[in-house]
């Protein structure tokens, strides 16, 4: 019998620059929520479980991320760094703006080449902030952040991140507040360079390839009618909704749900109320 599509659950993370605001993707929260992971595990919400027990096997990790604040200047590591320092994967991931202040900015790489030692002397002065390379982010803005770039989320936005299922993260720099940084470990997974963002493409009507890297695809789809979807017979797909509700096969999806469909799944119907939006991710 073919498997079914797996409805995944939220599991939420408060952090020091979270937010309370979480809709219309979850209900409002009294705690600053940062992190939302969106895992198939059904009992992620039990106690004493660990960061890395929840990861578990997959190859991809969705996550919603909410700021009231500006995060750490921080750097993932690629696959070879990572493995160097015992970890199964580094990470790469990639950021959907959802919601975004007016003000909203996100930071990928370096405006200029700089040397190892210059990027030190600013990780410990604070300058890194002004040599990074700020971008207005705007909802509906898809933003690639590659393992090794330097990087940084701004304050007011509300984002979807499809990544590497990997939580390791080095901190360069983190505006004085009281935790741990990395910056043996940042500095040598670190690139010293620009970071150049790919372009969009339509790849059938109602569909643009968002990011293609080696690990993953993600694909904005417009749902403006019924959909008949066909899964991947060698491949699993998870679909990540983020706007309007409707039916997948014999189920409901709203905003905030993300479904993992596997490989040789029955054929379903995505029927929306109304107009839709989601995010297909997928290894390539």
């Amino acid at each position: 019998m073919s498997p079914d599509p797996i409805r995944s659950l939220p599991l939420f993370l408060e952090k020091v620059w979270g937010a309370t605001a979480l809709d219309p993707w979850f209900p409002p929260s009294e705690k600053q929520i940062g992190e939302i992971w969106l895992t198939s595990d059904g009992n992620q919400t039990s106690a004493g479980r660990t960061v890395g027990e929840l990861l578990g096997r997959s190859p991809l990790l969705v996550k919603f991320i909410f700021t009231s604040e500006r995060l750490s200047v921080q750097v993932h590591p690629d696959d070879k760094h990572a493995a160097e320092r015992g970890h199964a994967n580094g990470k790469t991931e990639m950021w959907h703006v959802l919601r975004a202040a007016p003000d909203a900015c996100v930071a990928i790489g370096l405006r200029e080449t700089v040397t190892r030692e210059r990027l030190r002397e600013a990780a410990l002065s604070g300058e890194i902030v002004d040599l990074l390379e700020w971008l207005p982010a705007r909802a509906g803005d898809t933003f690639f952040v590659p393992a090794g770039a330097v990087h940084a989320i701004g304050a007011g936005l509300a984002l979807c991140e499809i990544q590497q299922n990997s939580d390791v993260t080095y901190r360069l720099y983190d505006y004085g507040r009281p935790r741990e940084l990395h910056l043996e470990d940042a500095l040598a997974a670190a690139s010293l360079a620009p970071c150049p963002q790919p372009v969009a493409r339509e790849t059938a009507p109602g569909c643009r390839l968002l990011a293609a890297c080696p690990y993953f695809n993600t694909e904005l789809i417009e749902l403006a009618g019924p959909l008949p979807y066909r899964p991947d017979p060698t491949r699993v797909n998870i679909l990540v909704f983020l706007e309007g509700e409707g039916a997948l096969g014999g189920s409901r999806f709203a905003p905030g749900h993300a479904w993992i469909v596997p490989a040789c799944a029955q054929p379903f119907d995505l029927k929306p109320d109304g107009a839709a939006r989601l995010l297909r991710a997928y290894v390539p």
